[in-house]
């Protein structure tokens, strides 16, 4: 099968990303092959390809936002049959009884194994993933548009609720690409005024389409504090404006896997009972509830999609903040 893999970390700009023929993945016990039709692209996946996150395998296929039908299921698989039309996100498995596990806080288990990352992603043609990864997805969405949901919709769903978000509430959200256009939806069907603060013109632009109150930068002021926030951007020096905006008591919420250092913080911005809580993958919970949400409200996800043979320049365009939206491959 045709399949773009990462051999050697390095930047993306030096197209680290290689068109590689693979032997077809073979299904055992309580997995399913997946025929992909699209993977959506990540931040996740560039600090794994430049190396701010440790390759944990090579060649890698990197890629966990994926759509795809069932081709053939493992001995054992009930929950899916082939002809299906699957979604596959980040959490590929967990050990399922250590305490984390037992608690169902799954997301944090020592020994979770993540798709493109510690197993083979969707940059491919087809994939192997166990059952438990194999979510029914929402016939109200194409497959592009469905690829976005099933990690920057899955991630900034759990940020909205780490961060205690609430009805008739200000939410703050800093950075405004694949996650938080899709958060702003949910925020706004719950009945929250959202506040923007990104640098570009083109992200404030869709913001004040999908119903920001005010959108600017994270040096300007907006005209009342936030009583939450969520910054997913992976800059470090964002928790500053994002405590300096922020009523008290609030609380935001870091919705990265990977962020740059956080410079020296004075108490007086986290004092008067401010929080800060980062946010770590999601749980198989949080994927079945996430698409029964976006279903509901529908969510529309603002697609870029690029042939799977120019992974590198999606990437590329990724990290210079170019993409309205979310970043598709279609395979």
């Amino acid at each position: 099968m045709r399949a773009i893999c990462l051999h050697t970390q390095r930047d993306i700009t030096s197209h680290p990303l290689q068109s590689t023929d693979l032997p077809l993945p073979q299904v055992i016990d309580n997995t399913v092959l997946v025929k992909i039709s699209a993977c959506g692209i990540c931040h996740t996946d560039l600090h794994i390809i430049e190396g701010e996150l440790p390759l944990k395998r090579s060649p890698l296929v990197p890629g966990h936002q994926i759509v795809g039908v069932v081709e053939k299921i493992g001995k054992g698989v009930k929950s899916v049959k082939p002809g299906h039309r699957v979604g596959t996100p980040w959490l590929s498995s967990t050990c399922g009884h250590c305490a984390f596990c037992k608690e169902g806080k799954e997301n944090l288990c020592d020994n979770a194994r993540f798709t493109g990352y510690h197993v083979n992603g969707g940059y491919a043609e087809f994939v192997v993933v166990p059952e438990d990864s194999a979510y029914p997805l929402p016939d109200v969405f194409l497959d592009a548009a469905a690829a976005p949901l099933l990690c920057a919709g899955v991630i900034g769903y759990r940020a909205l609720r780490l961060s205690e978000m609430k009805p008739g509430k200000r939410l703050g959200l800093y950075g405004f690409g694949a996650s938080a256009h899709i958060a702003i939806q949910i925020a706004r069907h719950q009945g929250c005024e959202v506040s923007v603060f990104t640098r570009s013109k083109h992200h404030q632009d869709l913001a004040g389409e999908l119903g920001a109150a005010w959108t600017g930068t994270a040096e300007e002021n907006p005209p009342e504090k936030m009583n939450s926030s969520v910054v997913f951007a992976p800059a470090g020096k964002l928790l500053h404006s994002a405590l300096r905006h922020l009523e008290k008591g609030g609380t935001v919420a870091l919705a990265g896997i990977h962020m740059s250092p956080i410079p020296e913080l004075e108490y007086k911005y986290l004092y008067e009972e401010r929080a800060i809580r980062s946010v770590a993958h999601s749980t198989r919970e949080d994927v079945r509830e996430l698409l029964n949400v976006a279903a509901e409200i529908p969510v529309r996800t603002e697609v870029e999609l690029f042939p799977l043979a120019d992974a590198n320049r999606a990437l590329q365009k990724l990290k210079r903040s170019e993409i309205r939206g979310s970043g598709v491959l279609v395979i």
